[in-house]
């Protein structure tokens, strides 16, 4: 029988033929649709975690602590006032400021609270899916997964999700700057470099502290790929240079740090859990090549370890080149930046841990591919589900009291409401410290009908944070004239502060009024004072 063309077939047949060929096996390496998409799918999963994280109690009751009552007032300052203040204080947050004062010069009508946390909130799902996509490239699907998992579940970073501040968005650029990295090193190109400097200069805009991450990645370039590198941290950190000189005289603002206990007590266990992470897998990771190979490439700092591909999988095809490649990503962004400041804080106190928020990302890395390794792993599957879903069910309780009023040091919401129950007409206010007026600066309708007995220039009028006050001198003859005074100072326990100004409160409060009330609202002391017998 001679062969037909595909023209002179019925059209019932010729149709049925086409779709036959086109159905035909897909090309070498292409995935399957609905593997395509269960991947695509497995990669979101993550990010719609974050999402709904932050999105979850995002008000918190209208409750707003003191650091966002400071970001609210900064951006709604004018920007000749802006200027002027962070000339005096605050420089190292003055692009979020003026961030989020453009934010709110379009959404004004919005909900401040509202403006002020979603920017953190949709950094947070950037960062979760810039982690995830980091241990897919690093470790595979499932490591991906994991470690975006396990990223958006860490109470810290639940917490930075939801306020105002810039620590959230630092973090965003530090990890898609550490996967720019990778890819840069693997793929040569330009633009790419161009990309992880531009973010490597926005996260230190930011916030300077985030140029610890640079000695992080320092741990990953390869020597022909460090002449790159240079070129773009040098470019970055030109660009934030200026923004460094200006604030190194502004350092009596990191004065408060003292002993964060709850940060080092996160780190040393986190970096512990990394450590220990970093050694399993190195040391139960099988690869094709000899032990005096790997030596030869860990001497020679060889590219190698990125291959041409987009990095090892766990599994029976693992090599033990993507693992090094991974601990060698993950481990110094775990633990570097907190070490240093723990340094430096031998000098001066500086380590507060979300100054280095985006270290997280690093334990995720290092904690997702350890898990999925010992999934994998029969002996080890067992106890690593119960460790995983001892740790899963934990989080719950620790989220849902992040978004109650009461989880932040202080309310100024609260506070305000406490002024409201107390006050009278002609009623004064006092604030000690000084730098407690912050808790006026987002209910002006509250504290106007009393007279701020203290007060020399407004806190944007002054280009200080809180305002400047008169004299010791001016201040007692003030406080002498007044019948009754409501004071706003912090919980009992805390520190005076040494100067005149405030000694004279405290002297003249003692000795010519009595304590008639207080209330203690989260994190203050809300308490009216008058003359004797005049309660």
């Amino acid at each position: 029988m001679s062969a037909t063309r595909l023209s002179e077939l019925p059209i019932a047949i010729a149709p049925s033929l086409s779709r036959t060929r086109l159905a035909g096996p897909p090309p070498q390496g292409a995935a399957p649709w609905h593997r395509r998409h269960r991947r695509v799918g497995l990669t979101v999963l993550p990010a719609l975690l974050s999402l709904a994280l932050g999105l979850w109690g995002i008000r918190r009751e209208g409750s707003i602590w003191r650091d966002e009552v400071v970001t609210y007032d900064m951006a709604h300052r004018s920007l000749g006032e802006l200027r002027d203040t962070v000339a005096n204080v605050d420089l190292v947050h003055a692009v979020y400021y003026l961030l989020l004062h453009g934010l709110f010069r379009v959404f004004d009508q919005v909900d401040p609270l509202l403006v002020m946390r979603l920017p953190s909130v949709a950094a947070t799902v950037a960062a979760t899916a810039g982690a995830t996509l980091l241990g897919r490239r690093l470790g595979g699907l499932r490591t991906g997964l994991l470690t975006g998992v396990l990223f958006a579940l860490v109470p810290q970073v639940q917490r930075f999700a939801q306020e105002g501040r810039s620590y959230a968005l630092v973090t965003a650029c530090v990890v898609w700057a550490t996967y720019l990295l990778i890819h840069a090193v693997r793929s040569r190109s330009a633009w790419t470099w161009a990309g992880y400097a531009a973010l490597t200069l926005a996260a230190a805009l930011l916030h300077e502290f985030a140029v610890l991450a640079v000695v992080a990645h320092a741990w990953v370039v390869p020597r022909e790929a460090r002449r790159r590198w240079a070129v773009a941290v040098l470019t970055a950190c030109a660009g934030v240079a200026p923004l460094t000189l200006l604030s190194m005289g502004q350092s009596a603002q990191v004065s408060w740090i003292g002993v964060d206990v709850g940060g080092l007590a996160w780190f040393v266990s986190a970096g512990t859990v990394s450590v220990l992470c970093a050694r399993w897998l190195l040391r139960h990771t099988a690869g094709p090549e000899t032990e005096a190979a790997r030596e030869t490439a860990a001497d020679s700092g060889s590219a190698s370890v990125f291959g041409p591909g987009p990095g090892s999988r766990f599994g029976p095809g693992l090599d033990h080149d993507g693992v090094r490649l991974l601990v060698r990503t993950a481990l110094p962004l775990a633990v570097l930046p907190s070490l240093i400041l723990l340094l430096a804080s031998i000098l001066h106190p500086l380590f507060v841990d979300r100054y280095v928020l985006y270290s997280i990302a690093g334990q995720a890395l290092l904690a997702g591919a350890a898990l999925d390794r010992g999934l994998r792993g029969r002996p080890l599957r067992g106890p690593a589900l119960l460790a995983a879903a001892l740790a899963i069910l934990m989080i719950p309780t620790y989220s849902w009291e992040l978004r109650a009023p009461d989880s932040r040091r202080d309310d100024a919401t609260a506070i305000a409401h406490a002024v409201q129950r107390l006050e009278a007409p002609g009623d004064s206010v006092l604030y000690t410290p000084s730098r407690r007026r912050v808790w006026s600066l987002t209910s002006p309708g509250t504290f106007a009908g009393l007279r701020d007995i203290a007060l020399d220039k407004a806190p944007a009028r002054s280009g200080w944070l809180y305002g400047t006050e008169v004299s010791a001198a001016t201040l007692r003859a003030r406080m002498l004239q007044e019948r009754r005074i409501i004071v706003l100072r912090d919980p009992e326990g805390q520190p005076l502060d040494d100067t005149a100004e405030e000694q004279v409160k405290q002297n003249v409060l003692s000795r010519s009024f009595e304590e008639c009330r207080t209330l203690r609202p989260q994190g203050a002391r809300v308490s009216l004072y008058a003359r004797p017998g005049q309660c």
